[in-house]
């Protein structure tokens, strides 16, 4: 009877971390080991739907389980990337959630898709999150990737949706956007115990911000058509690249070159002034400086090496959140951005990580 009973009470935690390995198994392109599979997983099924929110229809794909009708929710929201919510690492994820026992709605965050990070974006992301709980009874969860985590953080911490938030899980965020630009311009970004992470970074950072904001980098006649090369670039569509190179001007063709080199001195110049110039606007974009009264349970999770947002932006976060609202935060070398390919992991790492996830599931499923 002690056995039974000890069986009982162990299998939620038990569970949750066959549900954290098979949703890693099934993100990383891994079979999941047939026991966990006959014990964990179930059917999925998938379909595009519309729902209203500020005034337009907002669109989004819903993964469900097929034998739990009632599933707890999770929001997954797309990062800075065309495809939006169609990029296949999402919506791999997203179905691995749903076999595992959640149902799960990715919106469309149209600016976002479009490389935008701006205001509207965390009004699409706290108006998801408030339709998706009137429809299922209650919070959700909300889980953002790389600046749509950031953003999501912003959208729990309005009074006038938090209630509809049950956690906000970021992957790979932004704590603070101006001190991001900074990282880009000198690869350096100092943590909060006074070190300082050196890294490399990523052209495709710097390459979002000027292609949000060209106006502030080349003039008004010749944005259309560097914006063009530039959208082509960031795709990574070489084809479409040099069609747009081959429409554009002798001048615009030089502007474009130039922006695409991140790393020349008169481009490092040019963000430099961008920074400082879009610096109120990126602040309204930053969980810092609203994250100390942060009351909405929140799980910060980080590649070690991340180029494109460094990892001391999450250690930012965790030491600007009270102990109340961070539940678990992991630095992990198993991660680059947003994918599992980070240097090769320890044993211990992967327990970590599949620990973390665990803890992810069970807030889920929590009431």
């Amino acid at each position: 009877m002690v056995l039974l009973l000890l069986g009982f009470t162990t299998w939620p935690v038990v569970r949750v971390h066959l549900q954290a390995i098979a949703i890693l198994k099934l993100v990383s392109g891994q079979p999941v080991p047939r026991l966990i599979s006959a014990v964990i997983q179930e059917p999925v099924e998938s379909k595009v739907i519309e729902f209203p929110a500020g005034g337009a229809m907002v669109r989004a794909r819903m993964y469900l389980p097929r034998r739990r009708a009632h599933a707890p929710a999770l929001v997954v929201l797309h990062g800075v990337h065309h495809l939006g919510m169609n990029e296949p690492r999402l919506m791999s994820f997203a179905a691995a959630m749903a076999s595992c026992g959640l149902q799960v709605l990715t919106p469309e965050l149209p600016n976002i898709k479009d490389y935008h990070i701006d205001a509207d974006s965390v009004r699409t992301i706290a108006d998801s999150a408030q339709w998706f709980a009137s429809q299922t009874g209650g919070p959700v969860g909300v889980m953002g990737l790389s600046f749509s985590g950031g953003l999501a953080l912003v959208a729990a911490a309005d009074p006038m949706y938090e209630r509809s938030f049950k956690f906000v899980f970021a992957v790979g965020s932004q704590d603070e956007m101006s001190r991001v630009a900074q990282f880009y311009l000198t690869g350096r970004e100092l943590r909060p115990d006074g070190t300082v992470e050196e890294l490399s970074p990523h052209e495709y950072g710097a390459l979002v911000l000027e292609y949000e904001h060209l106006d502030d980098f080349v003039p008004a006649s010749d944005v259309a058509a560097v914006r063009a090369v530039l959208r082509e670039h960031l795709y990574e569509n070489k084809q479409a690249e040099l069609g747009a190179m081959n429409q554009a001007t002798v001048v615009q063709r030089a502007e474009a070159v130039a922006l695409m080199d991140t790393n020349s001195p008169k481009t490092r110049a040019r963000l430099a002034a961008a920074e400082i110039l879009r610096r109120k606007e990126m602040d309204g974009l930053s969980p810092h400086g609203i994250l100390k009264t942060m009351t909405t349970p929140v799980y910060l999770l980080h590649g070690e090496a991340d180029n494109i947002i460094p990892s001391a932006e999450t250690l930012w976060m965790a030491h600007e959140l009270p102990n109340t609202a961070l539940r678990a935060a992991l630095i992990s070398p198993t991660l680059s951005h947003l994918d599992l390919d980070g240097a090769k992991p320890g044993i211990w790492d992967e327990l970590r990580l599949v620990h973390f996830f665990a803890l992810v599931m069970q807030a889920a499923e929590r009431n």
